[in-house]
């Protein structure tokens, strides 16, 4: 699997079969769905808030 690297050496990319490449986002989306069923009794918050939250987290 060929991997490219920057100036520096620091590894940026990689070709993957597209079969490797569809099992890891089948991987990612059960992952995500595992997610939101644990998280499903959460309050849910308005879009205002959030902004608020990443301001002030530094995250935005």
């Amino acid at each position: 699997m060929p991997v490219f690297n920057d100036e520096k050496g620091k590894k940026t990319a990689a070709i993957l079969p597209l079969k490797k490449y569809k099992e890891l986002m089948v991987r990612e989306d059960l992952h995500d769905l595992a997610v939101i069923a644990e998280r499903r009794d959460e309050p849910a918050i308005t879009f205002d808030k959030l902004k608020e939250r990443l301001i002030k987290n530094g995250l935005l």
